[in-house]
């Protein structure tokens, strides 16, 4: 897991997300949604470092588990975050887009882990 891109991409994500934040919480007195995503969307880098510890193998595909369901709920939150309009659509176009390639490699990944299982 050490040489997996998903640590980099999740942690970079991650960044973004407090930036989001920020924006949402001082430009657009947005408190409720904002601290949802935030919670969610920095989860998922938390949970994929958790799973660089692990101590067993069941615990590192129970970290990845957790951190491909906090990325569909990251989801979640940027389609109500759109569609209620406190984001663009190119502001959720390419949060979005990253948060579905990191929901693919999480995917993969916790796939292989499974199957390596016999889960």
């Amino acid at each position: 897991m050490k040489k997996s891109i998903v640590y980099p991409k999740s942690y970079a994500f991650a960044i973004s997300i407090v930036k989001m934040y920020s924006y949402l919480s001082k430009e657009k007195r947005e408190y409720v949604l904002s601290k949802q995503i935030l919670k969610s969307g920095t989860s998922i880098g938390a949970n994929v470092a958790e799973a660089n510890g692990a101590i067993s193998h069941s615990d590192f595909s129970s970290k990845i588990s957790i951190a491909y369901k906090e990325c569909l709920e990251t989801k979640y939150w940027l389609s109500l975050l759109k569609d209620t309009g406190f984001i663009s659509e190119d502001v959720f176009q390419s949060m979005n887009t990253k948060a579905d390639e990191l929901a693919k490699i999480l995917f993969s990944i916790l796939k292989t882990t499974r199957i390596k299982s016999g889960s």
